[in-house]
């Protein structure tokens, strides 16, 4: 009697994540195979060059900052500045950034003021990076990135002569250890279907989204949505601004440019655990019911069917329903695969085998959201940037 309970209720489960994971392998083959790409753009030359500020925060990037500024240097554009704002950085940041500057006079070095508390590091930074600029177009990027010598020229083409308010670039995004690398092709599922150029770009769509590592908006309209002040408290300020941006109605285009700028997504596990929790800690501390359910799903749609397959091969051997649930669970591990293969291959740039890696990216996901949620003394601190931030009690991080 009880495995005629437990096959009532597991069968449909997994009938549910069967049809859920169809659907995401149908989906990102079709977002991938028609997201616009920055080369079918690039051959567009229009006449118009209006200056350009990139902004460029950083703290503690001694290791990465100089790669960033030469590559953003070199650009093919001819009217441009670069603002390298020091984020009260402890290692040799500002004075990587203060040699490169007296050798190209477009490098403008900025020495951030101190941080008010209820601002986030780096969101702090590129405000006063705005404040400092000239130009007539703001780029926005990261101090890990680098970027091929005609991203910016390819980039403004695109926006030139499609009349864009905003164009934001897919990078390569870079991984530098095997937990990273197996994690984030199933990570990368998600926020596929999510942020997928398909939806961002439909103006009938709510979605806006923005990538950290290469946004370009024009100065008024970045003042229109408000500036950095106005996500000063937000962690992922990048997707904030690009909500932000498609709720004023304003034209965003979303394109991928992976053989045009590399970040590093995650430097290392622990950085990799601090992302994962800046995704489910602000949520859970403004949407707890949100959260919880967020979480659910997460759970039945990665670690569930992973758990199930041990109870379906050798808990029911009697059973004529055994078959049925065997080879849906089988199917799910199936498209579970195909799904972090595709996404590895054709979404990343990165090798097929870290997809096959999914069962170590499911898990770490799924324990890092559970652990999030329910941690025991409302413990809401996430490290970023070697700064821990305290994610308060309705909605607002400061810093410890």
């Amino acid at each position: 009697m009880l495995d005629i309970v437990l096959l009532a209720v597991l069968i449909p489960i997994n009938v549910g994540i069967l049809a859920c994971w169809t659907y995401f392998l149908i989906f990102i083959i079709w977002s991938i195979s028609r997201s616009p790409k920055l080369e079918w753009s690039a051959r567009f030359r229009v006449d118009s060059k209006p200056k350009v500020s990139i902004i460029v925060p950083a703290r503690n990037e001694d290791e990465t900052i100089s790669k960033c500024l030469q590559s953003l240097l070199s650009q093919d554009y001819n009217n441009y500045e670069v603002i390298a704002i020091d984020d009260s950085s402890t290692d040799r940041t500002l004075s990587i950034i203060s040699k490169l500057s007296e050798k190209d006079n477009r490098l403008i070095r900025v020495k951030s003021p101190p941080r008010p508390n209820d601002w986030v590091g780096k969101n702090w930074a590129c405000f006063q990076g705005y404040k400092k600029s000239t130009g007539e177009i703001l780029l926005f990027t990261d101090a890990d990135s680098v970027h091929k010598p005609d991203a910016l020229s390819s980039a403004i083409n695109t926006m030139m002569h499609d009349d864009l308010d905003a164009v934001t670039l897919v990078p390569k995004l870079l991984c530098h250890d095997l937990i990273t690398k197996f994690t984030l092709p199933v990570l990368s599922v998600f926020l596929h279907s999510r942020y997928s150029p398909l939806r961002v770009n439909n103006p009938k769509n709510k979605i806006g989204y923005f990538f950290g590592s290469f946004y370009l908006i024009s100065k008024k309209n970045y003042e229109k949505i408000g500036t950095h002040e106005q996500v000063r408290q937000e962690l992922v300020e990048d997707g904030a601004l690009g909500r932000r941006a498609k709720e004023q109605g304003m034209k965003l285009r979303l394109v991928r440019g992976e053989n045009f700028v590399e970040a590093t997504w995650a430097r290392d596990p622990r950085s990799l655990w601090h992302a994962l929790r800046r995704i489910i800690i602000p949520l859970r501390t403004q949407k707890r019911k949100s959260a919880l359910m967020a979480t659910a799903f997460i759970f039945f749609i990665l670690l569930f069917p992973v758990l199930i397959l041990p109870l379906s091969l050798f808990y029911f051997p009697d059973s004529q329903f055994r078959g049925l649930l065997l080879t849906v669970n089988l199917l799910i591990i199936f498209l579970l695969l195909a799904c972090a293969v595709v996404q590895s291959h054709f979404g990343l740039l990165q090798k097929s085998i870290y997809g096959a890696g999914f069962v170590v990216g499911c898990t770490v996901i799924t324990v890092c959201f559970l652990l999030s949620v329910f941690e025991f003394k409302g413990n809401r601190i996430v490290k970023w940037r070697d700064r821990s931030y305290f994610v308060g009690t309705k909605q607002h991080p400061f810093h410890l």
